[in-house]
């Protein structure tokens, strides 16, 4: 169509009308003058919306899709993260049982030498180079935690406690070649000073040269005056060999200690000494020996001997 001032004065008539039936469709309601105008109008022209609709619905069903994939992937790191998150809570749940286990070990030795003792945990091992086996726990002298006090655990002898800062303290374990303590042999009651060997076994030296030990027997703290740096009866080791007595004044033992020195982890400061020697009822049950299984044989007197049928076969 041209643009001419006939066909402009049409387009502004025909907006003119247009506003004029939404006008009255409007205040008609339901009983609007062109509702039978719309109601034809749906009917021919609603089945080319459907079919439109339904030309554009895959198109739709498309994004629709590629968003829902987009929010699964979401919620499919979200399950992710949540299956790692509760992986690390089982180990740590793991870590965790395994250190109330140590606890209730310790705290059950405390008792049994009436030790009073204040808990700790190793955060720092001495430095790698030297020869100095060390640890730092995580409690100082605002713990009340002072020099020259016995470190143990729940398998025994720990160590003793050198260096004392306000929230931490620094212990030289029973393994630092420089650490010695006096030691009483179970039952016998032999005496000896025992020395670390780094990660080698403890090697005591008993006052008596001529102490009858053997493989087996344990020893525990002899204890020091005043209860410092040793408390009496902490459990030291079991004796892993015997040096042969040369008529020497001392005798030479090597032990090996309870405590695993390389897998410290919760440990225990004695702040208050037992009132009386606990002596030997801190160590642990002596092992059971496993029964051998015994194999009787009997043998029946005459069985199977030639001529006797035994084989099922007779005699021509």
């Amino acid at each position: 169509m041209r643009d001419t001032r006939e066909s402009r004065l049409l387009l502004v008539l025909l907006i003119a009308v247009a506003f004029a039936l939404i006008t009255v469709d409007i205040r008609g309601g339901e009983d609007s003058p062109v509702d039978g105008a719309r109601r034809a109008a749906a009917t021919v022209f609603g089945p080319i919306e459907d079919g439109v609709s339904t030309a554009v619905d895959p198109i739709g069903n498309a994004i629709s899709a590629v968003r829902a994939s987009g929010s699964r992937h979401d919620r499919l790191a979200a399950l992710e993260k949540e299956n790692a998150e509760l992986k690390a809570s089982l180990g740590s749940g793991d870590r965790n049982r395994s250190r109330v286990r140590q606890l209730d070990k310790m705290l059950k030795s405390a008792a049994g030498g009436q030790y009073g003792i204040k808990g700790a945990e190793v955060i720092a091992i001495g430095a790698a180079q030297g020869f100095s086996w060390t640890v730092t726990i995580d409690i100082g002298s605002n713990d009340g935690i002072t020099r020259d006090m016995t470190v143990l655990n729940g398998d025994g002898l720990v160590g003793r406690v050198t260096t004392v800062g306000p929230n931490t303290a620094t212990v030289l374990l029973a393994s630092d070649p420089d650490f010695t303590v006096g030691t009483r042999m179970e039952a016998t009651d032999e005496l000896g000073f025992a020395s670390g060997q780094g990660d080698r076994p403890l090697r005591v030296e008993l006052l008596n040269g001529k102490a009858k030990v053997k493989a087996g027997d344990r020893l525990v703290t002899f204890g020091s005056q005043a209860d410092k740096p040793f408390v009496p009866g902490v459990p030291v080791g079991v004796v892993s060999r015997v040096d042969p007595s040369g008529g020497d004044l001392t005798r030479t033992v090597y032990v090996k200690p309870y405590v695993a020195f390389t897998q410290l982890d919760i440990v225990g400061v004695v702040v208050q000494p037992p009132r009386k020697d606990p002596r030997d009822t801190v160590l642990p049950d002596k092992p059971k020996p496993t029964p051998r299984p015994t194999v009787t044989v009997t043998v029946t007197p005459g069985a199977n001997e030639p001529g006797d049928g035994a084989d099922g076969q007779q005699e021509q």
